[in-house]
């Protein structure tokens, strides 16, 4: 009896399995580190980052309206000797023959308002992007998370099935010696043969799982190519905190992507305060200055003008009063996505919460149902060695055993996994 318990601890213990895929050394990695590498490697969140910094251009776009404009121009006239007007403008006609260059400088006085609001706007959609951007990064880290612990659950069951696996094989021969000495029968043997084939089958599922897990983990980090890694195990957090409403509450403050919807709709409603504007007058100064070398002879060589110009919007067929509309209209949506969103915080954080606690709870029960499971296999292999138990008997309590082990194993990621999602739900995973 203490012969197979001795082996069972050697092998459960001292097994040392190595997912690696065209034999290469694996490179050791924490959580922390496959986080990081993430957040510098991974495309989404770079693609999040330049759209972010397109924003910051488009302020800078609006922003120019409230600086001078310079231009140059060169105009080449032939026109009919001695005529001076003709039809198609209210305007008075220049037709002189002329060949002139000169520049335009134009300048906004005001527009009462308007480009202010539209300026902010776009510091506010701005301000909305980079909270894409800590959104996506979030994304990106609870997705590395839960690939982490999945490779962590394959590689506890891949150990489980190989020091099962192991075992079994030692039952067999055992018991093939017993049948030999004519101690047991030759359907024990069979029991046993049947048992040891079962394990290796679920050694070869374990094993395409680990490699998959290891494959799931490379992509979340942001490779396009396998990358095994020797990974390091994860301790259990701090308990939870048992106030939920308190989470919300912070979940409410904390989620980028409600603070996104916030900035998104405050930009919507200045962008509509700028679209009311449209029916408030420009003040434009203009400029121009040049010279003419080829004119009438009338006409003095060089040119110089400045002014201003007063533009009051009268009627252009409802449209201003249409793009208002449309803009308010938009930003009471942007505040209703706000309290749909709200809704969906609050229960996602409730769920997450019930979701961890209950991970919680079956720790204990998987802690004790192996130390049942141990101690069951440990009767069940003295009644076979004394001859007052079955293989049947024997070979259930090493099945019972190797499912509370597994069940232990995916009970431990499975709580690290559902406090990961709990963090990203209140959104203090950055």
């Amino acid at each position: 009896m203490s012969f197979w318990r001795s082996e069972f601890r050697a092998l459960a213990v001292g097994l040392l399995v190595c997912v690696s895929l065209r034999g290469q050394a694996l490179a050791p990695i924490s959580l922390a580190e496959a986080q990081r590498l993430a957040l510098r490697n991974h495309p989404r969140i770079a693609s999040a980052e330049l759209v972010a910094q397109a924003g910051a251009f488009a302020t800078r776009e609006v922003r120019s309206a409230y600086y001078p404009t310079l231009s140059g121009n060169f105009t080449g006239v032939g026109s009919e000797h001695n005529s001076t007007v003709s039809a198609g403008a209210i305007t008075t006609s220049s037709l002189f023959s002329r060949a002139a260059t000169g520049i335009v400088a134009n300048q906004l006085l005001t527009d009462f308002g308007r480009t202010a609001s539209l300026e902010q706007s776009a510091k506010l959609r701005n301000a909305s992007q980079n909270q894409n951007v800590n959104n996506t990064r979030a994304q990106v880290l609870i997705e590395v998370q839960q690939a982490y612990y999945q490779a962590l659950a394959s590689e506890s069951v891949l150990k489980v099935e190989q020091a099962t696996l192991d075992l079994r094989r030692l039952t067999l021969r055992q018991v093939s010696a017993l049948a030999q000495s004519a101690l047991r029968s030759t359907l024990d043997v069979s029991f046993a043969q049947v048992n040891v084939s079962q394990a290796e089958l679920d050694l070869y599922r374990a094993e395409n799982d680990a490699k998959g897990s290891h494959a799931r983990l490379s992509a979340a980090i942001g490779y396009d190519r396998d990358q095994p890694f020797s990974l390091t195990d994860e301790a259990l957090p701090s308990p939870l905190d048992p106030n939920v409403e308190a989470l919300i509450g912070q979940a409410l403050s904390e989620r980028p992507d409600l603070a996104a919807l916030r900035l998104n709709r405050d930009a919507l409603d200045r962008f509509a305060d700028a679209e009311k504007k449209l029916r408030n007058p420009t003040l434009v100064a203009a400029a121009v200055a040049g010279v003419a070398p080829v004119r009438d002879e009338r006409l003095p060589e060089t040119y110089s003008a400045a002014g201003v110009n007063l533009n009051i919007p009268v009627l252009n067929g409802g449209l201003f009063k249409a793009r208002r509309e449309e803009a308010e209209s938009r930003a009471a949506a942007a505040g209703k996505d706000i309290q749909d969103l709200t809704v969906q915080v609050a229960r996602d954080v409730r769920v997450a919460w019930l979701d961890a606690n209950d991970a919680f709870q079956r720790l204990d029960v998987t802690a004790r149902l192996v130390a049942q499971a141990n101690e069951a296999l440990r009767l069940a292999q003295t009644r076979y060695e004394n001859a007052l138990g079955s293989i049947v008997e024997l070979n259930q309590a090493q099945l019972n055993q190797t499912s509370a082990e597994i069940a232990a194993a995916a009970a431990k990621y499975e709580y690290l996994s559902r406090r990961g999602v709990l963090s990203y739900a209140m959104g203090i995973l950055r």
